[in-house]
């Protein structure tokens, strides 16, 4: 979307608030996620470095929350934002007495053999 459109509204004035996809099953999720993927390397494989420094703007409401070249907002609002979720989720699992996966290396529940 970043690539392929110069902004996007969270809830654009008189339309409809952007809802979450209905995914109720682990395959659901797994293959969307794959799907996602595909549709990501293809765009990216597709553009050029002069595009990705294009502005792009994130917008809710018809105000601008955010605009910055593309290759900076598909960092911060991607790559960035998946390693706060993984610490989300590591915190999450502590608090349920759960083993922490390691995510960039081994985690202190793994072994060291």
């Amino acid at each position: 979307m970043m690539v392929n459109q110069d902004q996007w509204d969270l809830a654009p004035p008189g339309g409809e608030r952007v809802q979450p996809p209905k995914l109720t099953t682990r395959s659901q999720w797994l293959a969307a996620h794959d799907d996602s993927v595909k549709k990501a390397q293809e765009t990216l494989a597709q553009t050029t470095d002069a595009h990705l420094m294009t502005p792009w703007k994130f917008m809710v409401s018809g105000h601008v929350v955010s605009e910055l070249p593309r290759h900076i907002m598909i960092r911060d609002s991607v790559l960035n934002h998946l390693a706060h979720h993984s610490g989300q989720l590591t915190v999450y699992l502590r608090l349920n007495e759960q083993l922490v996966p390691g995510i960039y290396g081994p985690s202190a529940d793994e072994s060291f053999g």
